[in-house]
């Protein structure tokens, strides 16, 4: 849509040169032609070169109205812009609901029952490891059972031996001596009997500390049948996540290494590895929007819980920790994630769709509406990008009208 002319320049044949520039219908090939065939006749030299004449980029485009259909012209409105940190990091495992299970004795492995994957709950059974540190306890408890016993009745006889000496002292049938005899035995057989269930308590919480469940317990008790084996259980619900263990490998009680671990996925931690210069404006509390890859049109929102005390020395960067619920598992751990952090109250200020904005370099610039056919390129400022939409600090003026669908169409035309 350039504006070209004729330029012509007429000189003696010596050294003159007569140029003629493409230009629209008011100069046509013939008329051309015609002048040069007069300067020739005159003895001049022509020479005919194409140039294009310079454009006015203040000019607006004007369009008809089949080309009017290709575009979506919208209004600038008031939105408003969160001023917020952007970060990647991860999502990990909730450390304070997953534990690593341990076992208590050496010994082998003779049983595995849980496997990597499987919902346990508290106190199921994970594996059973075949020890011989497990029959002692379990005979200490028999023991420290039957002194109880034997404890009990002693007490129960010096209760009728004290009742019967002090019925017979106050009916003058018996001598004060033999009473007190039989309470000092009373004195005894009380001591003695706490004694004996302390010990029968302590018994019983070694095998609680060794994996036994007070049904196992119970029914040592019962029935006195000493097992080799015992079950180590789960200490918490959750989920398998990890096993270090094979049937009949020989573990020891000493070792660092977990059996197996386990974590209630139920919640997960969102860990954001925020820049240096960043940290200064996160707060405890700030609102953080999460989006995985795995997921990418799923927004998880959560508020920040914790920021760690030190920076990574080779990346400069703190952990800023969250904590989100994780319904149906959806989120795994060491899945890679995009963090916004929402720093500062929202501002409303001038908004575009982002397909009205026209990037060249660092310069940006929209079309703006100025009668029904024509549009006004015009240089602006952007600011934040959000929810779809470009903020406009300078250029643009809210209720204005600019080109969306359609703005790449419209560059194209003004550039012509």
């Amino acid at each position: 849509m350039a504006r070209t002319g004729a330029r012509v320049a007429a000189r003696p044949v010596t050294s003159s040169v007569f140029s003629v520039r493409k230009g629209p219908a008011t100069v046509t090939a013939v008329g051309v032609l015609l002048v040069a065939a007069l300067l020739q006749i005159g003895g001049w030299r022509v020479t005919v070169s194409e140039t294009p004449a310079p454009r006015s980029r203040g000019a607006g485009v004007s369009l008809t109205t089949d080309q009017l259909q290709q575009l979506t012209v919208t209004k600038v409105e008031l939105h408003p812009f969160r001023i917020e940190r952007t970060a990647v990091g991860q999502i990990g495992l909730n450390e304070d609901a997953s534990t690593a299970v341990l076992t208590p004795v050496s010994g082998r492995a003779t049983r595995l029952i849980a496997k990597i994957g499987d919902t346990v709950k508290r106190d199921a059974p994970l594996l059973e490891i075949d020890s011989p540190e497990v029959v002692q306890p379990q005979s200490d408890l028999i023991a420290a059972a039957t002194a109880m016993n034997k404890a009990r009745s002693q007490l129960d006889l010096a209760q009728l031996t004290e009742q019967r000496d002090r019925t017979l002292y106050e009916g003058n049938a018996g001598t004060l001596k033999a009473w007190q005899q039989s309470q000092a035995q009373l004195d005894e057989a009380r001591n003695n009997m706490r004694a004996a269930e302390t010990a029968v308590a302590a018994a019983r919480h070694r095998l609680r500390i060794l994996g036994l469940t007070e049904d196992d317990i119970a029914a040592l008790l019962e029935k006195g049948t000493i097992r080799q084996s015992i079950p180590i259980h789960a200490p918490i619900d959750g989920v398998v996540i990890a096993r270090k263990v094979g049937p009949g490998q020989y573990v020891r009680s000493d070792a660092g290494d977990p059996l197996y671990t386990i974590a209630d996925i139920s919640t997960m931690w969102l860990k954001a590895f925020v820049p240096e210069t960043d940290i200064p404006s996160i707060r405890v509390g700030q609102e953080v929007e999460v989006k995985v890859t795995a997921m990418p049109d799923h927004v998880f929102t959560a508020r920040i819980t914790y920021i760690g005390a030190a920076f990574e020395a080779a990346t400069r960067r703190m952990v800023v920790r969250s904590e989100v619920a994780n319904p149906g598992g959806a989120l795994k751990a060491e899945m890679f994630a995009i963090f916004k952090i929402v720093t500062g109250e929202s501002v409303p200020k001038p908004a575009v769709p982002m397909d009205a904005v026209i990037r060249e370099g660092d310069l940006t610039a929209v079309f703006v509406q100025q009668t029904p056919t024509t549009f006004q390129r015009r240089t602006v400022q952007i600011g934040l990008e959000q929810d779809g939409r470009v903020q406009i600090l300078d250029g643009v003026e809210p209720d204005e009208l600019v080109v969306a669908r359609g703005a790449i169409f419209l560059e194209n035309e003004w550039r012509q």
